[in-house]
């Protein structure tokens, strides 16, 4: 099997282990403070900082049209369109413009 078959593997089973293992812990208490429940609504717009800064700060002119379009379609659309155009739009750019 190849390295990136593994890599895949590995990372599938980490992320259901840490999904399962938080549903676990959460799952122990009665309710949820509101204050985890706040830093735990957090979460999405923090990992997608993670992923859209880097990219932001190092962009090219195909990675800046891509971010203008997901910045426009998530005011009106859902993430699943959100992503799909984005992805077109950023190979589609990749593979016009080098």
């Amino acid at each position: 099997m190849s390295t990136t078959a593994w890599i895949i593997l590995w990372a599938a089973a980490l992320t259901y282990l840490t999904r399962v293992g938080g549903h676990l812990v959460l799952s122990r208490f009665a309710t949820v403070h509101p204050r985890v429940e706040a830093g735990l609504n957090a979460v999405p717009a923090a990992v997608l900082t993670t992923l859209v800064a880097p990219v932001a700060l190092t962009a090219g002119p195909v990675e800046w049209a891509t971010l203008i379009v997901a910045a426009l379609m998530s005011l009106r659309f859902g993430m699943l369109a959100l992503f799909l155009v984005s992805a077109a739009v950023l190979v589609a750019g990749r593979q016009l413009f080098g």
